[in-house]
């Protein structure tokens, strides 16, 4: 598993009866884990003092109770800022267990000794940009949420790196993707963090069981002559980690690639167990 255990600005302090105790920056939340299936004595006093929780309803969806809590803030990881908020289906804006993935990213950036350029494509609210950036590379931000990019662009303003060479993109991945093909434009390294379903602005429907291996094979085609890595999240229920090293390889490796995947983890403080938030796959060429 790779673990990211270099936060100091969050902490996942707790976690039992499918919700997790997390300190983002001075502020405490509760939100739903479905993964959280054991129940063990909730001896944080956070617990009954957190600023806010995210109750499910019975009937789909939830809403924030928010006892003290501001619209939103900042939290910090090493010389990244990342601007955090509540919002719809539990999330803030960050995934705090990406962080592991963003130190690969930029070390391998930083020491590839040439100019590298990044492909992030569901890109959310870019703190994979904002990471990449920070380690002197060029990336191209694509999502197809104006207001995401929006929020993306706010992240790289308040990690200091809106000036570095960065494009903002707001469209589909895949019509995206096709016409950088018909451009012949070409990209280092790429990460992709697909959504397990979705539609897209034409009302096109995305599964991910059944389109992320045409959408690898299609994003293989913008990869430049000199790859540097390809990474591929996935928080979709059930799918093992070592499927996307299937789909990986027998994609990239015809371009020289090594396929690794993982399951993605957060340290829990009261246990020192590792909690499973996902999975990825890393290709290094």
């Amino acid at each position: 598993m790779w673990v990211s255990d270099k936060w100091e600005d969050y902490e996942l302090l707790d976690c039992s009866d499918g919700e997790r105790l997390e300190r983002w920056g001075d502020r405490i939340l509760i939100r739903p884990d479905p993964q959280v299936i054991w129940d063990t004595r909730k001896t944080d006093p956070r617990w009954r003092k957190a600023d806010a929780r995210y109750e499910r309803s019975k009937t789909g969806g939830g809403a924030w109770d928010k006892r003290a809590l501001p619209e939103s803030w900042q939290i910090g990881y090493g010389n990244l800022v990342f601007n955090v908020k509540p919002m719809n289906f539990k999330h803030t804006g960050i995934f705090p267990e990406q962080a592991s993935n963003w130190e690969y990213a930029m070390e391998k950036i930083r020491t590839a000794g040439r100019p590298i350029s990044v492909l992030n494509l569901f890109a959310y609210t870019g703190a994979a940009t904002v990471a990449a950036l920070s380690a002197g590379a060029s990336v191209c931000h694509v999502d197809a949420a104006r207001g995401m990019v929006q929020w993306a662009k706010e992240n790289a303003a308040a990690s200091g790196v809106a000036d570095m060479p960065v494009r903002w993109i707001v469209d589909d991945c895949g019509k995206f993707v096709e016409r950088e093909i018909r451009r012949g434009h070409k990209y280092d390294a790429i990460i992709m963090d697909p959504p397990s379903y979705g539609r897209g602005p034409g009302g096109e429907i995305w599964k991910l069981e059944q389109n992320l291996t045409p959408f690898v094979r299609l994003c293989g085609r913008v990869l430049s002559d000199t790859p540097l890595f390809v990474i591929i999240n996935s928080y979709t229920t059930g799918l093992a980690p070592a499927t996307l090293t299937y789909v990986a390889q027998t994609t990239f490796g015809k371009q020289g690639g090594k396929a690794e995947s993982q399951e993605l983890g957060l340290s829990v403080t009261a246990t020192g167990l590792p909690l499973p938030c996902g999975a990825a796959c890393r290709v290094e060429f």
